[in-house]
């Protein structure tokens, strides 16, 4: 049976579009900021926070999904020993890329494979990525042609378009980036006899 996204995100969907994974998107309801509320207050990881939230996206459709695959996946971001999570007010996101302004940080990339309540396989993979120094009239020019999609991604861009105009340097692989670290994730699926090869 085809794996089973517990997404609606379009970018993860390319991906394993991109790759030949036979998959079925499904939504997860769960509300992020509630789940990680508790996890900041105990001050876990950027990377501990990724990984737990995957796995509660993952646990909330598997068990709607017995004996099915189910890959949960979700994206950190942590920059000078902070967390950061999507903007959620266009202030927040121009606060956000100032700070980001010839500064390096650090994207953590989670995900979550489940089968009823078993997890098969997780993992976190890093990337680093620096900025470029900007001024107010770059950012003022670059949330103007972004719009509202500088709202829907951690760090408050899209480095498929034009975010990656904020970057001078990216060292990590691109899926990770993207949200779905799809090299691990092959590598399980043959491991696990989902793939030849």
């Amino acid at each position: 049976m085809p794996l089973v996204l517990a997404s609606q995100s379009a970018t993860r969907q390319t991906l394993l579009k991109a790759v030949g994974i036979p998959f079925e998107s499904v939504a997860s309801r769960i509300d992020e900021r509630l789940v990680e509320m508790p996890l900041r207050e105990k001050g876990a990881s950027s990377t501990e926070i990724a990984a737990h939230l995957a796995e509660a996206k993952a646990r909330s459709i598997a068990s709607t999904q017995p004996e099915r695959l189910v890959l949960g996946a979700d994206q950190t971001l942590s920059f000078e020993d902070r967390t950061f999570s999507k903007p959620a007010t266009m202030a927040e996101a121009r606060a956000q890329l100032i700070a980001f302004s010839g500064q390096t940080h650090e994207l953590h990339a989670a995900l979550c494979v489940m089968r009823d309540k078993t997890i098969l396989f997780e993992t976190v993979v890093t990337a680093r990525l620096t900025c470029r120094s900007f001024g107010q009239d770059f950012i003022d020019r670059y949330m103007a042609t972004a719009g509202d999609a500088v709202l829907t991604s951690v760090g408050a861009y899209q480095i498929e378009s034009t975010g990656l105009h904020l970057f001078e340097r990216i060292e990590g692989d691109h899926s990770t980036i993207l949200g779905l670290p799809l090299l691990p994730l092959l590598e399980f699926f043959r491991r696990e006899g989902s793939l030849a090869g």
